[in-house]
């Protein structure tokens, strides 16, 4: 038991100071740097369904983007509510947003990855931006993002919006799932061998590199197509930035920490390529450990406060993280307590997606034999 203690000290310290190190690192979107020269092209492509309380919003708040040459084109992906009529509304207001409506899907898609492919079918331009319904940008983000993209020589740039609206619990649950998204992001700007991310709320991609994997045709039937496109991005020889953007872009996601739970609860399973194996060592390493340096203390032994204070070592990178991010500071010292939410979160999504037999999004069934054939690894 002793040496089982000492393992768990030494792996949380190792992790701690992993994360530490991202979090110092960790890249924020640069402020506008008032360059001169002419304005860089962009398409923003939306899949939109059922955002009828959010999407006048978006959409205003994009085309509102200084410093770039705009057009945006939002796919009203079977909507049932009055997300069409709105967003016919605003096109009639400005000719430079395209809406294009969605009644059936074809067999062998993803209702969101063909909304997408069909979006980036009418674009023109030098870089295609994909974002959802629900992410409300500043109002030179775009920009800002080009340009940075462009000084690092990058085909594609990712941003990690902030949340609107997130309570404590779920502001601690952020902190979780940031640190975990800081250590990847570091080894991407770092171009680190077989490093990738994407992010939905925020996936800009150079118009040449997206049409030379394939665009959304690889992705057709992929859960995590956001992360997936920075897969195809470095498989097509481009690089990959990461930025966090708290303040330039939020999104209305997971203001819980149930809620997060119940967010991933499509998603957190595809991560895992759908294999139960990888669940179920995640899980039990995850918890087995969270739980040695639980109990560690309370057994008096050397060993064991070592584990207890190598769990809580979490909390340094997460107020570290928390400064950065302009995050409640008070919510890093649960950091450590919080760990097991994703845990759960991973066991909730498989137990849920073996159960069904697969996947329902947008109101359409994906059986997990389809899913899985449809994989990219």
């Amino acid at each position: 038991m002793q040496l089982l203690f000492w393992l768990a000290a030494g792996l949380w310290l190792l992790l701690a100071l992993k994360s530490l190190r991202a979090v110092i690192g960790l890249r924020l979107l640069p402020r506008a740097d008032n360059q001169a020269g002419p304005l860089p092209s962009v398409t923003v492509i939306v899949a939109a369904r059922d955002e009828a309380a959010r999407i006048e919003t978006t959409v205003r708040r994009l085309l509102a983007q200084r410093g770039v040459g705009l057009r945006l084109v939002v796919v009203d992906d079977r909507s049932a509510d009055e997300t069409g009529p709105i967003l016919r509304r605003l096109a009639a207001e400005d000719p430079r947003l395209e809406v294009v409506r969605v009644d059936d899907l074809p067999a062998g898609w993803l209702g969101k990855c063909h909304a997408l492919h069909l979006g980036a079918a009418r674009a023109a331009g030098d870089w295609l931006l994909f974002t959802d319904g629900d992410i409300w940008l500043g109002p030179d983000v775009i920009a800002r993002a080009v340009r940075r993209a462009e000084a690092d020589g990058a085909d594609h740039l990712t941003l990690m919006p902030g949340v609107r609206g997130a309570t404590f619990p779920g502001a601690v649950c952020q902190l979780v799932f940031g640190l975990g998204i800081a250590a990847r992001a570091d080894r991407v700007n770092r171009d680190a061998a077989g490093a990738y991310l994407g992010v939905g709320a925020f996936n800009l991609t150079r118009a040449e590199t997206y049409r030379a994997f394939g665009g959304h045709e690889p992705l057709r039937l992929e859960v995590v197509d956001d992360i997936k496109l920075g897969l195809l991005v470095r498989r097509a020889g481009g690089r990959s930035r990461v930025f966090f953007a708290p303040r330039d872009a939020d999104a209305d996601w997971c203001p819980g920490a149930w809620a997060m739970v119940k967010g991933l609860e499509k998603n957190h399973f595809a991560h895992t390529g759908y294999s139960l194996a990888r669940v179920a060592a995640g899980v039990g390493l995850m918890v087995g450990f969270w739980l040695l340096g639980l109990i560690g203390p309370w057994t008096g032994t050397t060993a064991g406060v070592a584990a207890g204070l190598g769990l809580l070592s979490l909390a340094v990178p997460a107020a570290v993280a928390a400064v950065r991010l302009r995050m409640p500071l008070l919510a890093a010292p649960l950091v450590p307590l919080f760990l097991p939410v994703l845990a759960v979160s991973l066991a909730n999504s498989a137990a849920v997606t073996v159960w069904r037999g697969g996947v329902r999004w947008r109101d359409t069934f994906y059986p997990l034999a389809a899913l899985r054939a449809g994989l990219v690894r």
